[in-house]
């Protein structure tokens, strides 16, 4: 068995698109096939300057996959290759 894939979504509170990368994220990893983490940008210096406000951000393996929105499909795909 391989491996799950490591996502990690770089947001902060009271973002909305924030919230709806988070919500599918969680509805699409009860299929499995990764793991996933959810980044407060705010909690340190150094993230809220790299990222300022182009979050939501979301890395497949530390590879920027999405900036601001994310689709379900195109994730999935992303996930497979």
């Amino acid at each position: 068995m391989t491996e799950p894939r490591q996502v990690v979504v770089y947001s902060r509170k009271g973002c909305h698109l924030c919230e709806i990368v988070k919500e599918t994220l969680t509805k699409l990893h009860r299929r499995g096939g990764f793991t996933w983490q959810d980044v407060d940008v705010d909690s340190d210096e150094q993230l809220r300057r790299q990222f300022t406000d182009e979050v939501p951000v979301v890395f497949i393996d530390g590879r920027k996959a999405f900036k601001y929105r994310m689709d379900e499909s195109d994730f999935l795909r992303k996930l497979a290759s």
